[in-house]
């Protein structure tokens, strides 16, 4: 991994072969970023994604071993258990020109991962939603 820091922004190259939600977070910890917002693109393979089950509060999951474009990775970090969290999600598209998305697990950078963290100078912090089974957004309420 490689990284430039820009004023509160990084960005971010993430090396063949590394995989990147482990990457991303490792790096968020290692930078004290607690919250943020992240986006990126590049070529991918070992894709784990999936969608969430609300009536049976779980995820479906589906993987995709082959490359495929990253054509959009859209996140955000928040602290959950006093650690960074990042929740993204996903488009990635196959050599068909066919797009899939969903939620992201993890995946294997194949060819390129460029990415563009914008850090947050507050806190913000994920808390379990038992009506939905998830660690949500937990924000200040006015």
């Amino acid at each position: 991994m490689e990284f430039q820091q820009i004023d509160n922004s990084y960005m971010v190259y993430v090396e063949k072969e590394e995989k990147v939600m482990d990457t991303l977070t490792n790096f968020c910890i290692d930078h004290n970023i607690h919250s943020g917002q992240i986006s990126g693109i590049g070529a991918v393979k070992n894709i784990d994604m999936g969608i969430y089950d609300i009536k049976a509060k779980k995820y479906h999951h589906k993987l995709f071993d082959d490359m495929h474009e990253l054509i959009s990775f859209q996140g955000n970090i928040a602290l959950k258990d006093n650690q960074p969290f990042i929740h993204a999600h996903i488009a990635i598209g196959d050599h068909n020109m066919q797009v899939f998305g969903g939620h992201l697990f993890e995946m294997k950078v194949g060819a390129v991962g460029e990415f563009i963290l914008h850090s947050f100078n507050q806190k913000t912090y994920r808390e379990i939603d038992d009506n939905i089974g998830l660690a949500t957004l937990n924000l200040c309420k006015l």
